[in-house]
């Protein structure tokens, strides 16, 4: 990652962090397990590790600093699993789809609590979610999933008003919405630099600008950085978009997409009136969806995924500079709030998303000796769900039979895409049918046949991330 653009989120936390930097590692290090990656999997799988074995040596080893990649630059959108309840269900079968769903709504006040009782400000307001249709063509998009979650007991959602889905979203254009409690939304950034915290408070060994050079598996494994030997019991792959390039066997299982962001100068009075001042997380329901949320001192984050896809998931430059579609995304602001046409944007950012083939991500251990986890393609809903993937690694770290391991997303990835360059060329077809359904359908106008039967290879569960 770059070293002088820094993301909105990570400039303002750095800003109020006086933690001094963590030393690269040097030297021979002996470990019992060494993670590869300081970002929010990284850190909950070493501090959930740490609380159940305190006598283990557990080093973290990140190449850049802790918040440097998605977990210092993502939306802050504290979301579940529940929109996704169908492909649970065609996945991992009834009771698992259902424990997941639960899993990943107890996660939500799992993180407010933990961030409390260790002195974390990472501006949680557990102001909830709302999904809402932003043309007539998205109406009723989540009905079917809404009544199998009412039919499995375990719907948190109810339908707005008119009235109501104005005041939860803050924008007219949004109508036929519903809205749960069990979300909230975040300042990302202090989030991951609070874990970095704690972990070290644990004494965990934070080794920050120490890129991983070679892995060699074994017994134990062999991880080399420019100036240091890590010999380590078990090892933890958590390096997210990396992981494609840097392990060739993962080459087929995501495709990164960016994700671009834009926050507005503060604008308290504006916010309040808009309704958007508890911290609520809203998204529309397109494939690639628009979605926004306020800050504590009055900015509106608003973001959308889906623009730039790489050839080979190759993550270049641009992934680290200010966003090349903020003026897109500007015009998406004034659209969707006309109050805050003359509003400053003050920063844009962009951030590579790993989307797996099924839409969640997948943790497991390298096949071949020696015992090498990893865990990735969060697929653009991964704020709530590293904490739950933090749950899993910490569980294969210590050999645990339990719901976690047993778990299918414990079993690797579950699809592939083709290979290059038909991954990439497929993909990029697929996204230029989703963009003009979608300008059609904004239009009022029928969509093109073509795109409509393109459009379907997207995976259904990116609607609701």
């Amino acid at each position: 990652m770059s070293d002088t653009f820094r993301p909105f989120w990570l400039a303002q936390a750095l800003a109020l962090d006086d933690a001094p930097p963590a030393p690269p590692a040097t030297g021979p290090l002996d470990v019992d397990v060494c993670i590869v990656g300081g970002g929010y999997t990284g850190l909950w799988t070493a501090i959930q590790a740490k609380q159940a074995r305190p006598d283990w040596r557990i080093a973290v080893i990140e190449r850049d600093i802790c918040g440097a990649g998605a977990s210092g630059r993502n939306g802050g959108c504290m979301l579940t699993w529940s929109t996704k309840f169908l492909s649970l269900l065609a996945l991992f079968g009834e009771s698992e789809a259902v424990r997941l769903v639960r899993a990943s709504e107890q996660a939500v006040g799992d993180m407010a609590d933990f961030c409390q009782r260790h002195g974390i400000d990472a501006e949680i307001r557990l102001g909830g979610a709302v999904y809402a249709a932003s043309n007539a063509a998205q109406t009723g998009a989540l009905d079917r999933v809404f009544s199998a979650l009412s039919q499995h007991g375990i719907n948190r959602w109810r339908a707005l008003t008119s009235a109501e889905c104005l005041r939860q979203s803050g924008s007219a254009r949004l109508s036929g919405g519903a809205a749960s409690d069990a979300a909230g939304t975040l300042q990302p950034a202090r989030l991951v630099r609070g874990l970095r915290r704690v972990a070290q408070q644990l004494g965990i060994g934070i080794y920050e600008h120490t890129p991983m050079l070679t892995l060699q598996a074994g017994q134990p494994s062999l991880v080399t950085t420019p100036q240091a030997r890590i010999e380590a019991r078990q090892v933890v792959l958590a390096i997210n978009a990396s992981m494609a390039t840097a392990f060739p066997q993962f080459a087929r299982s995501i495709v990164l997409v960016s994700s671009d962001m834009v926050v507005t100068a503060p604008q308290p009075a504006v916010i309040e009136a808009l309704g958007l001042g508890r911290g609520q997380a809203v998204c529309d329901l397109r494939t690639f969806v628009h979605y926004w949320r306020s800050t504590p001192d009055g900015r509106l984050m608003l973001g959308k995924g889906g623009n730039d896809i790489p050839f080979g998931n190759r993550l270049r430059p641009g992934f680290d500079q200010p966003s090349r579609h903020r003026g897109q995304l500007a015009r998406a602001l004034r659209h969707f709030f006309p109050a805050l046409s003359d509003t400053p944007i003050d920063a844009s950012w962009n951030g590579a998303s790993d989307r797996s083939a099924t839409g969640f991500p997948f943790f497991g251990r390298l096949t071949g000796p020696g015992q090498v986890h990893y865990g990735f393609g969060y697929s653009g809903n991964g704020v709530v769900q590293s904490y739950l993937g933090g749950q899993i690694l910490s569980s294969l770290l210590l050999g645990r039979d339990d719901a976690w391991t047993r778990s299918g997303l414990a079993r690797g990835p579950l699809a592939l895409f083709p290979p290059e360059p038909l991954r990439w060329c497929g993909a990029t077809l697929v996204r230029n049918a989703i963009r003009r359904k979608e300008i059609a359908e904004d239009e009022g106008r029928p969509p093109a046949r073509l795109d409509r039967y393109l459009s379907r290879y997207a995976s259904m569960a990116a609607k609701a991330d």
